[in-house]
């Protein structure tokens, strides 16, 4: 299992130059947020990822796979991802 706070740098990481911010919600889904940290123009906005099944850096690097490609489709929010 990996911490919150190494999924965080490993989200992070996975997005510069965008910055991305991953919250823990009060029923255990994730939020992330990917966003230009200049303007705070917000690329893609998650509510409702489910955590299960990221415990491990490839799962980890697939998901941010997944949301580059969401990005770069001009996607803007998806809801109950996972």
């Amino acid at each position: 299992m990996i911490s919150f706070v190494e999924f965080n740098r490993i989200m992070a990481s996975g997005f510069l130059p965008l910055a991305c911010d991953c919250t823990l919600n009060s029923d255990g889904s994730l939020r992330i947020s990917i966003f230009e940290p200049v303007s705070g123009r917000v690329d893609l906005l998650l509510t409702g990822v489910s955590p299960d099944g990221l415990d491990s850096i490839r799962s980890i690097a697939n998901l941010i796979g997944e949301f580059r490609t969401e990005i770069k489709a001009g996607r803007r929010g998806v809801a109950a991802v996972g």
